[in-house]
């Protein structure tokens, strides 16, 4: 009986299979780095464009301004919220009236009709964020956000990548300030910031167990 494939064709097998599981195992890699890597990321640094060109660093810095007088629903729920415009024309129907940068201000107080802000952190939606639990434990919005009131047009300041997270979860004694300074721009602990950072979280009662279990951020 003749054979119906030569000898050669199992070494070809072989290799075949070795080249097919090393070609597997570089698609693994490379999309595990790419999915790590920076490309991934919304542009950290990148101001985004905006309907207004609304500046935090007029606002918060120069007007002094709290961030929650516009975001007022930071302390209380999940979302922080943005202003709606009778917020914006509570000051600018007596400031800056004429002003042809607030012209879609006034047009959406006229119409009735909402502002469309482009959002800066857009976390994706397996990931779940409270605002109002970070700030009750002292989690500054400097923090996260960075120096906004130094930004005409914010930007992205962390990756907020689930590692970038857990630096956090797993020793907040690192970033806690006192409650009565969350708001504060360029606050700085008095004493070392760990030492003074355990002390916070005896006294604000943060619960340091299970911050880096699962369910905490995917629900």
């Amino acid at each position: 009986m003749s054979q119906l494939f030569r000898p050669g064709i199992n070494n070809l097998a072989r290799v075949s299979l070795l080249a097919g599981l090393l070609i597997a195992v570089i698609a693994i890699t490379v999309i595990f780095v790419w999915a790590r890597s920076p490309y991934t990321y919304d542009p950290v640094g990148i101001a985004v464009a905006q309907p207004v060109r609304f500046s935090h660093q007029l606002h918060a810095d120069r007007i002094e301004i709290s961030c929650q007088y516009c975001h007022t629903s930071a302390e209380k729920t999940a979302y922080a919220g943005i202003p709606d415009t009778y917020t914006c024309m509570s000051c600018h129907s007596q400031i800056a009236t004429y002003s042809e940068l607030l012209e879609p201000v006034r047009n959406s107080y006229a119409t009735n009709e909402p502002l469309v802000w482009n959002k800066v952190h857009d976390l994706a939606g397996y990931a779940y964020f409270n605002h109002s639990i970070h700030i009750a434990k002292g989690v500054g919005c400097e923090t996260c956000h960075g120096r906004v009131d130094q930004m005409p047009l914010v930007w992205q300041n962390e990756t907020m990548t689930m590692a970038w997270c857990l630096d956090c979860h797993k020793a907040p004694e690192k970033y806690l300030r006192p409650i009565d300074e969350v708001y504060t721009m360029g606050w700085e602990p008095p004493i070392n910031q760990e030492e003074f950072g355990l002390q916070l979280i005896a006294e604000n009662h943060v619960s340091t167990e299970g911050l880096t279990n699962c369910v905490v951020c995917h629900r």
